[in-house]
């Protein structure tokens, strides 16, 4: 039996329920109900959400059954795959989880695969390997394609295949009124381009074919430099990226690693200025490459090597069991000394332990820039380096602490800030409140259309701010 502090308004009608669990192939879940903890966690573990009714979808038709009840009720609705990326918490709202939807179909002669709602790209990658085939996955293999997609998606194969929004063929999802569409470059043509960056705005995605890249050795892995070399290695990396292939795709980060056991003897509870790098071309010459750097001085340790593509997932290591923190994103102007000093007095420990895990800056530009910025409402695509911070948040005192570090933060680095932003870096109250700085202006007005059109009263409120055109 579930037991909540927080009131939760279950004003629906019981009679109306009743048939909704008739129709519905999958588990309909109140507050009272076993399961409901367990469906309405997210990923962070400090987003703790209480909707008023949640379904746990097996089908599209499961998720139109649902989208209907809303409509019938007067409900706002969520969606939740994996819990990464929760923006708006679905108190008092219908919660939609899509995890058991999890179909995957590889068709190799085309390179494309479909991918249902509820699939993580650890599974995409292993099917498309199997054929010699890659999906543009991000750094962690245990996070949702689809939600993943909707913001943009900028992984390993960056710079040489673009963004996994530019590699969508086509889109199914249920709009607000329980209608399912398909939308592509043929058809609900607007809808698409809104689709491809605008996130989950305009309904409930059942599905989507992706293309594929024939992608399956990568010369990749990270190297570690002492942090009173940090002012050089960035200097260095500066250098290195100016003219850089597009089949490179790297980054530069500072990194605290904690004192726990976990950890390799040789990290634990030290920092380090880290360069990651994934070359898509040839090893060998992905190998050259990176002698830059063993040419300069030898790393404290360096794990830079070929490898199958499906091991991808060692380059970043990001954590795979949900945990506590706070993160944020910006794209910067340049990467300069000054900034490099901003984020060595911000990131690295002072008198204390570090607030921040992390600050890696990913190199962009590539195929990212070779799209027609009008052709997705994705935006921002003349930026280069985007800035990731984030921390540890295990109490409530120190997420408040995390958070106004983080917010000093962007106070110093305000003159070398590019004014856009990265969907897909925010989360929470932050990704709605700079919702228009991802977006150019003509985009977001024409995304406010969009929503005019599919979700007038708003019932998917819990994804990007873009109300309907004159809210």
């Amino acid at each position: 039996m579930t037991i909540t502090s927080l009131p939760i308004n279950q004003n629906y009608d019981l009679q109306g329920l009743d048939k909704l669990r008739a129709r519905v192939g999958g588990q309909v879940l109140t507050p009272n109900d076993d399961g409901y903890d367990t469906a309405r966690q997210a990923w962070n573990l400090t987003v703790n959400q209480y909707p008023a009714l949640i379904i746990v979808a097996q089908t599209a038709d499961d998720i139109i059954e649902a989208v209907r009840f809303a409509q019938a009720q007067g409900m706002e609705v969520a969606v939740k795959s994996t819990g990464h990326g929760v923006i708006r918490e679905a108190n008092n709202g219908l919660l939609i989880v899509t995890s058991q939807m999890t179909d995957v179909r590889v068709n190799p002669g085309a390179q494309t695969a479909w991918v249902s709602a509820g699939v993580k790209w650890g599974r995409v990658l292993e099917e498309a390997q199997s054929v010699g085939l890659a999906p543009l996955l991000g750094s962690a293999p245990h996070v949702g394609a689809v939600g993943y997609t909707l913001g943009g998606g900028m992984g390993w194969l960056a710079r040489k295949y673009g963004l996994a929004v530019d590699s969508v063929n086509q889109f199914e999802l249920v709009t607000a009124d329980g209608t399912l569409l398909h939308a592509s470059a043929t058809e609900n043509t607007e809808l698409f381009w809104g689709l491809r960056g605008g996130g989950g705005s305009f309904g409930v995605v059942t599905g989507m074919e992706i293309r594929l890249y024939p992608v399956t050795t990568v010369y990749g892995g990270n190297m570690y430099y002492p942090v009173h070399k940090a002012k050089e290695v960035f200097a260095k990396y500066r250098r290195w990226v100016t003219n850089a292939p597009d089949e490179l795709t790297s980054s530069i980060s500072l990194k605290n690693y904690p004192p726990l056991p976990q950890v390799p003897e040789l990290l634990r509870g030290q920092s380090f200025v880290m360069i990651r790098a994934c070359y898509c071309g040839p090893a060998e010459q992905g190998e050259e490459f990176l002698n830059y750097w063993r040419a300069w001085q030898a790393p404290l340790k360096d794990d830079m090597k070929a490898m199958p593509f499906s091991q991808v997932a060692a380059i970043s290591n990001d954590p795979v069991d949900p945990v506590p923190g706070h993160g944020s994103g910006a794209w910067l102007n340049s990467l300069n000394d000054e900034i490099t000093d901003i984020l060595i007095r911000y990131i690295l420990p002072g008198n204390g332990p570090a607030l921040l895990g992390s600050a890696e800056i990913r190199h962009a530009g590539g195929a990212i820039t070779k799209v027609d910025p009008a052709a997705a409402a994705y935006g921002n695509r003349d930026a280069t380096h985007i800035l990731q911070v984030v921390g540890g948040a295990p109490t409530p005192e120190i997420h408040e602490a995390v958070r106004r570090h983080i917010t000093q933060l962007w106070r110093a680095l305000t003159p070398h800030l590019h004014g856009g932003v990265f969907m897909n870096f925010l989360g929470g109250e932050e990704a709605r409140e700079r919702t228009q700085q991802g977006f150019s202006l003509e985009a977001y007005l024409r995304l406010q259309q969009l929503k005019t059109k599919y979700d007038p009263q708003n019932r998917f409120s819990h994804s990007y701010d873009i109300p309907p055109a004159g809210n």
